[in-house]
């Protein structure tokens, strides 16, 4: 099998809540998700990146797309701590509270360990796993005091298996999981659940940009179905471990993924 199946229709998972989600802007799995999220019937929506014009058209073409109107943008930088503090309060206020956090910021490359600068190494790790880690802390309190609410981070296959040229991606990725799973644990008793996806391959522009096809290409002969999973399809599992449908599950990650090597 290699051609995607068709788009699944929303199912009014997410009815009533209201989602913040990281990096958002674009054509990848953040925008996949605010989408969806939209889709599946969210009440109000807001997303963040660190490019304005990039965010703005999200915003508006979120609103023409799925015709919810509380839809809104805010630029942050996950590496910021002021920005993190400043991006979680606009959605409390803007959303009137934040019942999902989907953490989808990170960042990627490709180098072989020892051609890798510290600069390098801490920008990978700065981005995907403190970032998310900066993220979760920030909105943790808002949650716990309110007894309720999910919180659904990107993970990464790599964050199991080895990929030449991956260390600092895959240590990020490991992390986000170890993260994702003590976290769990002391949200837990606040009535707030963590989990998270680990997508294989997702294939976006950008993904096509910043690799080459014949990696690509490699990457989803490894897949059963011999494709690339679509974004949306990322996004589907993300919608169902925000929903009530995953009430008992915290500090899980999944597999989003077809691969048998």
């Amino acid at each position: 099998m290699k051609e995607a199946p068709s788009y699944v229709p929303g199912h009014q998972l997410l009815a009533g809540k209201s989602v913040l989600i990281t990096a958002a802007a674009g054509a990848g799995i953040g925008f996949a998700a605010a989408r969806k999220c939209a889709e599946e019937g969210c009440r109000a929506l807001m997303i963040s990146d660190i490019h304005p014009r990039r965010l703005e058209e999200a915003v508006a073409k979120l609103k023409a797309d799925t015709g919810l109107q509380n839809v809104w943008g805010q630029l942050c930088n996950v590496t910021n701590e002021e920005e993190v503090q400043a991006l979680v309060a606009a959605a409390e206020d803007k959303l009137g509270g934040v019942d999902v956090l989907i953490n989808n910021a990170g960042l990627g490359g490709e180098k072989r360990v020892t051609e890798m600068t510290d600069d390098e190494w801490s920008r990978v790790l700065d981005i995907t796993l403190t970032g998310t880690f900066r993220m979760t802390r920030a909105m943790l309190p808002h949650m716990e005091t309110r007894g309720r609410g999910a919180i659904v981070n990107n993970a990464s296959v790599l964050g199991w298996r080895a990929q030449k040229g991956q260390a600092h991606y895959a240590a990020a990725k490991a992390g986000v999981m170890a993260l994702t799973r003590c976290s769990a644990v002391e949200a837990a008793e606040h009535g707030v659940r963590i989990n998270a996806v680990s997508p294989s391959i997702a294939l976006h522009e950008f993904l096509k940009k910043a690799s080459s096809e014949e990696l690509l290409a490699q990457l989803a002969s490894r897949e059963a179905f011999g494709r690339a999973a679509e974004v949306w399809e990322v996004a589907n599992v993300m919608v169902f471990l925000a929903s009530d449908y995953a009430s008992y599950m915290t500090g899980e990650v999944l597999s989003v993924s077809s691969q048998h090597a």
